[in-house]
């Protein structure tokens, strides 16, 4: 294998990962560009794209609470805003939410449509106050659900089809 085209894998490889950190495009853009734009192989497009839709995820899960809690203290508004939040979102759904909480937030995050994925699902995490190990791993799933609809769509429509309905 000659030298520019490693480097040139490795770009395209990068380009996948960065992509699925994205809060809008996730698997539902990152997978689409590694197999159809780029021409990458399947499976390391699939891990590549989990990878890097994961990390984004776990950052927000572990600094949102610290943010927060700095920020109530600091600042009255911060303080009003989250207590109302919390409060509200938690008498609101907390029913619902307690019944199905795991599968619900893989479902979630692992429907690929727009507003759903990992970056929302770490901040439902957040406002449920789903404890992080547990948010990450239902989160994870969720991942790995979208990236196999995502790409079973690809793979059975196209590239331009794909791009139309998404």
């Amino acid at each position: 294998m000659e030298i520019s085209n490693l480097f040139e894998n490795i770009n395209s490889q990068l380009a996948v990962f960065f992509t699925a950190m994205t809060p809008i495009g996730e698997l539902r853009a990152a997978i689409p560009l590694g197999l159809g734009v780029l021409k990458l192989n399947l499976y390391s497009v699939f891990i590549i794209a989990v990878i890097g839709n994961i990390i984004p995820a776990v950052i927000i899960i572990y600094i949102l609470e610290p943010l927060s809690k700095f920020l109530m203290r600091k600042f009255r508004p911060a303080n009003r805003f989250f207590n109302w939040l919390f409060n509200r979102t938690r008498r609101k759904y907390s029913k619902k939410f307690e019944k199905y909480s795991g599968f619900a937030l893989t479902v979630f995050v692992g429907i690929p449509l727009p507003i759903t994925g990992a970056w929302t699902g770490a901040l439902i995490a957040f406002v449920f106050g789903i404890p992080p190990k547990r948010a990450i791993l239902d989160i994870f799933l969720g991942i790995i659900m979208a990236g196999i609809i995502v790409t079973i769509i690809f793979k059975t429509i196209g590239y331009v089809s794909f791009i139309a309905v998404s």
